[in-house]
C-alpha cells in the first residue's frame, strides 16, 4: 500500500505505508505519520498516476520543452 500526501512546499508525493521519514526535493524532512493522508494505492504505478494528477489539479497541466523553444 502507498500513500499520497503534500509538503507543505505544495508538493506531491507519495511514500510506501510503514516509511517513517520521507525528504521532498524542496529538502524538508517529513514524518509520513504526521502527514494528511490525500489517498491510497496498491502499487507504485497508480501512487505515480494519482500523484501527477494531484500536481496538476494544483498547478495546472505540465507542458516540457526544450530550452531553445522559449
Amino acid at each position: 500500500m502507498y500513500l499520497i500526501f503534500r509538503c507543505d512546499c505544495g508538493r506531491t508525493m507519495y511514500s510506501k505505508e510503514g516509511i517513517a521519514h520521507k525528504k521532498c526535493v524542496c529538502g524538508k524532512n517529513l514524518k509520513v505519520k504526521e502527514r494528511r493522508i490525500l489517498a491510497k494505492a496498491e502499487n507504485h504505478e497508480t501512487a505515480s498516476k494519482m500523484v501527477r494528477k494531484f500536481q496538476e489539479e494544483k498547478y495546472g497541466g505540465l507542458q516540457f520543452t526544450t530550452a531553445d523553444k522559449i
